[in-house]
């Protein structure tokens, strides 16, 4: 049976009523203090709080953690890889889904996780992109001193060292070019090529009408439309890893239109490109080819 207070204050004054010790000795409430510590103390309420404390103390203990482990991982230097190629085009995945394929003697260096605002890597040689949409996170390439930034689409960029041009060629959705330290700035849209001239620095725009002879070289083929010969001979020593030398100015200039499968070697392109256009190739070492005018 349950006593309130009152009710039991009222009981030990009856009890010591009702007893023969000297009055003032034991009044109700020293003996209520005695009798209370002589009873089972309820601990539950007790119990309650002290579990929901440690729950509390455990909570907050695990938040820290977690919130120390990700300011540890912000801080912390995000590694870098590299991905290059040789005589072969590669196709790669990047951690945020990007699909990236890369031409002959190329190269893409990329975080092993995206972290912050921009998902940036950095081109070497040429590549294909098809970048995983972010609108959050725009992906920048840095491509020499070309900057190309976009949320989501398919693009080619070709920036090999030897070439003369930076060349953003855009397939689908829309990308921003710009130059390190310039303020000009070329929004694309499909079937447009933004060119970058490395000795003049200047950015220009073109309409292309062929876009996928832009990116004839993920099939291995070549698609020469009325190119200049020094063009030709720059695109094959950067897919075939050779220099090619032209020693005449007049055939630098000298315009062809052609068309290679991939099953079609070095020697049988420059075999067929010579035949009955006044110059012959000859190579002079294992990894350099010269094209000679042919003698009157």
């Amino acid at each position: 049976m349950k006593y309130t207070e009152t009710e039991a204050e009222k009981i030990l004054e009856r009890l010591v009523a009702s007893t023969r010790s000297p009055k003032g000795r034991f009044s109700a409430k020293e003996s209520y203090k005695l009798l209370e510590r002589r009873l089972p103390v309820r601990k539950t309420h007790l119990f309650r709080i002290r579990t929901f404390r440690t729950i509390a103390a455990a909570a907050a203990i695990a938040l820290l953690c977690v919130m120390s482990w990700a300011a540890y991982e912000y801080v912390l230097p995000v590694g870098v890889q590299t991905v290059s190629t040789l005589a072969d085009c590669r196709t790669i995945e990047l951690p945020d889904g990007t699909q990236v394929t890369l031409n002959h003697f190329s190269s893409l260096t990329y975080p092993k996780r995206f972290r912050g605002t921009y998902r940036k890597v950095v081109l070497g040689g040429e590549g294909y992109f098809e970048v995983s949409k972010d609108k959050k996170h725009p992906f920048v390439v840095e491509a020499g001193e070309v900057n190309v930034q976009v949320l989501g689409t398919h693009f080619n960029i070709e920036a090999y060292t030897n070439n003369p041009d930076i060349k953003t060629t855009l397939f689908e959705g829309s990308v921003a070019v710009s130059i390190d330290g310039g303020s000009e700035r070329l929004v694309l849209r499909p079937n447009e090529s933004a060119i970058y001239n490395k000795v003049e620095k200047d950015l220009t725009l073109k309409t292309v009408e062929n876009a996928s002879e832009e990116i004839a070289w993920q099939k291995g083929a070549f698609i020469f439309n009325k190119l200049p010969l020094e063009e030709i001979a720059r695109e094959l020593s950067n897919s075939f890893g050779v220099e090619i030398d032209i020693d005449d100015a007049a055939l630098r200039d000298y315009h062809l239109t052609a068309r290679f499968d991939q099953e079609e070697t070095l020697e049988d392109i420059l075999s067929l490109l010579q035949t009955g256009r006044g110059f012959t190739f000859r190579p002079i070492s294992k990894n350099k080819i010269i094209i000679t005018k042919d003698s009157q």
